[in-house]
């Protein structure tokens, strides 16, 4: 747990990058935060590649938890934007996935969770802003921009709906990164505090032993909470993702 010499908590220093694999990794910038998202990747080809080379009949652990994966987004994509959906299964698939192992990794020891950073959530929903905006030029042409103006709605408060329409839209960017960045952000200093906390009362001696076993207990809760937000956190990012080809989609 890091500490300041004042004696503070420093619940941050734990999001502060450093170079990876060595001289190499100095060489071109390579820090923690890379070498997590190359593993994330790695183990979405190696769930895929592994789970589903042995087709059995009756599947093993991994091979279930593949084909799970797979019917669940799936069934997401369908469900959510139409039969349609299924043209955008890769990319929302690779997106949920990638997303999870990301936020899951970081609740082990000695790794980091690269979606703790603002630039990292950031990048993500601008990926997915760029792919919706080119599905409705692709699927509607110039007709797409009537999503900014909702039928029926007077001539006079068209100019003011239309500003909202294109504020919301664009505000997408923001409430993907931030939902994500901060959620993930949040409960890794939770993590940090109480366990802080437990070192500093457990160096009390006699008196400190009982509050430090119960900042010990909440942050077992802590654990298990984090690994559902985790979870949560990537499934909301994979659903919004598909309500927003939906629209592109429907337009509307």
């Amino acid at each position: 747990m890091a500490a300041e010499g004042s004696g503070g908590i420093d619940a941050l220093g734990q999001f502060q990058l450093h170079t990876a694999l060595g001289p190499l990794g100095a060489s071109v910038n390579f820090t923690q935060s890379n070498l997590m998202m190359v593993i994330s990747g790695l183990l979405v080809l190696g769930l895929l590649w592994f789970g589903m080379k042995p087709r059995a009949m009756v599947p093993g652990r991994l091979q279930a938890a593949a084909e799970m994966g797979y019917e669940f987004i799936m069934s997401m994509c369908v469900d959510t934007i139409g039969p349609e959906g299924r043209r955008y299964f890769p990319f929302v698939f690779t997106l949920f996935f990638f997303i999870l192992f990301g936020n899951l990794m970081g609740v082990f020891p000695l790794l980091f969770t690269f979606t703790s950073h603002i630039m990292v959530t950031l990048g993500l929903s601008l990926a997915v802003f760029i792919l919706v905006t080119v599905v409705g030029l692709k699927e509607h042409g110039l007709h797409w921009f009537s999503y900014f103006k909702p039928e029926g709605i007077p001539a006079a408060l068209a100019p003011l709906m239309i500003f909202i329409e294109v504020i919301s839209y664009l505000s997408r960017i923001i409430s993907l990164s931030v939902r994500l960045f901060a959620n993930m952000m949040a409960g890794h200093v939770m993590l940090e505090v109480f366990g802080a906390f437990i070192v500093m009362l457990g160096g009390l001696g006699f008196l400190g032993y009982f509050p430090a076993a119960l900042s010990f207990s909440v942050n077992t809760l802590l654990i298990g909470f984090e690994l559902l937000v985790a979870v949560l956190q990537a499934y909301v990012f994979a659903v919004l993702t598909c309500i927003y080809l939906h629209d592109a989609v429907h337009l509307h």
